[in-house]
């Protein structure tokens, strides 16, 4: 039995889960946070026997404390490193540039890469790479594998990924879109293949990654011809937190006018704008909560937010010249209905029909929400980020 334990680093935290490969089965999951502070906390699933264990008040001064907490933790709850030990781990890394297209096994050379890309995300290549190294301190045996989430969209051609800047800047700077959510927008992207029965081949998607983060994907034959994120993850759909589209002379704007700092301009973009900036909070639950109980200023908010996905699927319909299937996925998109349905409301143009009754349903599995007649399929499929990252190591390490 061979197994991969999937690693995502953030500054403070990991989460990690342990998957049987052979029947793509999940052995555990767990989650470490507040590394560094004066306590950390962990919690730890067994998800064999449904047994789970947590501790407030840990000791994880760094994330190599972690990840030996993580090891107390699988001999505590379950299941045995001895009876599944993993043979590969791999770590999902958020940029990953020019220089990576594809799943790599980590050495000292992707290293320093990884570090050299932190410019490009500064808030996660710096703790992805953290995480790369306390984790191979502890599994010093078995290979390490970075999977970025600019993989999957290096398939763009130039002219979707090419900004219209001074070029020699650009190139100099490495300034062009790369999309994240990459590992997502592939699994989801060949499983809509798979529950539709037919080729991927054949397959023109868009794919609506919508959660705390969100982004939009344009997939041809199962190739990534565009998406909405950019450069960094801040462009393209409004998110929890991020304000997407924007034209830039907003900043220029607020630097002159409202004496705003690159780093202010920096913090309100990525974390105090989206539909946190619009109404206060960014949860999308409370804000449509907010919406039906009649909030104007919520409603307002989510029309916005709607508004900004629709363009993004009449212009990527264009793109691909044609459309099989819409599919929705991540928190947001796979647990909200209302959204989707009024998302897509009106498309009918586009040959797009939602069943309201397939689309209320609330269901774990992937599921069609379109009529029969409709001639393109819309889909919920949750996305399974770890199994893919799990899949990706094992092709390249075992």
């Amino acid at each position: 039995m061979t197994a991969a334990l999937v690693v995502n680093s953030g500054s403070s935290s990991f989460k990690y889960q342990l998957i049987e490969l052979d029947g793509e089965r999940e052995l555990a999951s767990g989650l470490v946070e507040r590394i560094g502070e004066s306590t950390g906390a962990w919690k730890h699933t067994n998800a064999l026997t449904g047994e789970s264990s947590s501790n407030d008040s840990a000791s994880v001064p760094d994330h190599a404390a972690g990840f030996q907490a993580m090891i107390d933790a699988f001999a505590k709850v379950g299941p045995s490193f001895d009876d599944h030990p993993p043979s590969v781990v791999g770590h999902r890394v958020v940029h990953g540039g020019t220089a990576f297209d594809a799943a790599t096994i980590v050495t000292d050379e992707v290293e320093r890469q990884i570090d050299a890309l932190s410019s490009l995300a500064p808030l996660h290549n710096p703790a992805n790479l953290e995480g790369i190294r306390a984790a191979k301190q502890v599994f010093s045996g078995v290979p390490h594998v970075a999977v970025f989430d600019t993989a999957f969209h290096q398939t763009m051609p130039p002219h979707a990924y090419t900004y219209a800047i001074p070029a020699e800047l650009a190139e100099q700077h490495q300034i062009r879109r790369y999309g994240m959510h990459g590992t997502s927008h592939k699994y989801v992207s060949e499983q809509a293949a798979v529950f539709l029965d037919r080729p991927l081949s054949e397959l023109k998607t868009i794919v609506l990654h919508l959660g705390n983060g969100a982004s939009a994907a344009a997939i041809d034959g199962g190739r990534s011809i565009e998406t909405s994120m950019g450069l960094t993850p801040l462009e393209g759909l409004v998110m929890g937190t991020r304000s997407g589209d924007l034209d830039p002379a907003v900043l220029i704007h607020l630097h002159r006018e409202a004496g705003m700092s690159f780093d202010d301009l920096d913090t309100m973009l990525n974390k105090q704008s989206g539909l946190l900036g619009l109404t206060g909070n960014g949860d999308m639950r409370d804000v449509q909560a907010a919406a039906i109980d009649g909030d104007e200023t919520a409603e307002a908010a989510l029309a916005v937010y709607r508004h900004r996905i629709r363009r993004y699927v009449g212009a990527y319909t264009a793109q691909l010249g044609g459309l099989d299937a819409v599919v929705f996925t991540a928190g947001v998109g796979e647990n909200n209905a209302l959204l989707r349905r009024r998302v897509l409301a009106g498309l009918e143009h586009l040959g797009i029909e939602i069943d309201n009754d397939r689309n209320e349903l609330h269901a774990k599995d992937a599921r069609i929400i379109s009529t029969d007649s409709s001639r393109v399929a819309v889909l919920v499929i949750p996305t399974n980020e770890e199994l893919e990252i799990a899949r990706q190591s094992a092709a390249v390490a075992l």
